[in-house]
């Protein structure tokens, strides 16, 4: 997690300077602590004041300023949990490759023992020179940290590769790398959002279900080095490119998938709500309306969670309740009776609880306990059943 951490953020100059602003603001909004190098070069993009203003933190770009009691480019890489260099430049990049230390930053490069991570920007033809690709192969063989520019519209008005990584991408490597990885080795499946069964050829029964429950468990888990498998429902709240991920329709298809992934998973986290009834004779064809009601014959669905409660052995299985009434005795019933280890019980009616919120208040229960969470966001609960596997 980022808050908390000192990041010492370097600054070089190429046009992608301005993005760096959005960057402070967003580390300093998940609770960083920040302090901020900028070469001669970045100055003439963006002033000081600016970075100071939007990082909250004093800026240094004098090689010889106020070295009478601590030499800056010295005591700052001591300060840090992380130099991040971004925008690193062709420049920039070419002095750390050969330990070239004539300005405030690469001398504090040079004399930095944390960790190292670049977002390198530049012109196409600049990012592709046989000397730039070299200095890229040696700084990582060193072990520095790449942040890969985007292919995309370059200031010299030509699409290329070489755009700096945008800054909430920026953000969400520096979270993923700080974040313990206590689940690796660990391969967890993870299903989210609903399922839908045919009425007939333009209509479906579905439910309300978000799926955000589901992709943070998802991306939490990537972050702390599960190898996942998503599988989702017709549903997408936010990108989680990093995760292997299928998307379904119906129940049938969603054990199907898991069914596929089972047999070698440590843990099956059940955040989907699949449809619990279906027609038994869906139409191929859409049904008219002819002035009469409509009588449909719904039968039970596959019940996924006492499937998989059956066939488990090593796996560890993690169900959920969405409740209107009655949670906890619901919630112990279906915990017993679908054979798994935990069920994640939230009571519906609750304001802050249930679908397409970003919070929720639920109960951990398992055979032996009952733990009741305060309201929490969905990422903070993805953890908390997260640490079940640790």
């Amino acid at each position: 997690m980022i808050k908390g951490k000192n990041i010492l953020l370097g600054v070089s100059g190429g046009i992608a300077t301005y993005k760096v602003l959005d960057l402070c603001s967003r580390l300093k909004k998940e609770g960083a602590n920040l302090k901020i190098i900028m070469t001669e070069g970045a100055c003439k993009f963006v002033t000081p004041l600016s970075f100071e203003t939007m990082g909250k933190c004093k800026v240094y770009s004098d090689m010889f300023e106020g070295h009478h009691d601590k030499v800056h480019h010295i005591e700052l890489p001591k300060w840090a949990d992380v130099f991040l260099i971004a925008p690193l430049t062709a420049n920039t990049l070419a002095k750390m490759t050969y330990g070239i230390a004539d300005n405030m930053l690469t001398a504090s490069i040079l004399a930095c023992d944390k960790d190292i991570i670049v977002a390198p920007t530049m012109n196409t033809n600049m990012l592709n020179h046989p000397a730039t690709q070299k200095n890229l192969k040696t700084i990582e063989d060193r072990g520095v940290y790449i942040i890969n520019p985007l292919l995309g519209m370059l200031a010299c008005n030509t699409r290329g590769d070489g755009r700096m990584q945008e800054p909430v991408n920026i953000v969400k490597y520096l979270d993923y790398y700080f974040t313990k990885k206590d689940l690796n080795g660990k391969k967890i499946i993870v299903t989210a959002g609903p399922t839908v069964e045919k009425i007939d050829y333009v209509r479906y029964i579905t439910n309300k279900s978000s799926g955000k429950m589901g992709y943070n468990i998802a991306y939490e888990a990537f972050k702390r080095g599960a190898d996942v498998k998503l599988i989702s429902g017709p549903v997408s709240p936010f990108e989680v490119d990093c995760v292997d991920k299928v998307n379904v329709n119906t129940n049938k298809e969603l054990k199907d998938e898991i069914d596929k992934e089972f047999d070698d998973a440590d843990a099956l986290i059940m955040a989907a709500a699949p449809t619990d009834y279906k027609v038994e004779k869906p139409s191929d064809v859409k049904i008219k309306k002819d002035g009469n009601n409509l009588n449909l014959e719904l039968i039970e669905n596959i019940d996924i969670l006492k499937y998989f409660g059956d066939k488990k052995n090593q796996q560890t299985l993690i169900g959920f309740a969405a409740e209107t009434d009655d949670l906890i005795n619901n919630a112990q019933k279906k915990l017993e009776a679908k054979k798994v280890d935990y069920i994640i019980a939230n009571d519906l009616k609750k304001k802050g609880a249930g679908f397409d919120v970003d919070t929720n208040i639920a109960s951990i229960l398992s055979h032996k306990s009952i733990e009741k969470l305060n309201m929490m966001t969905k990422r903070e609960l993805a953890n908390k059943i997260l640490d079940l596997l640790v």
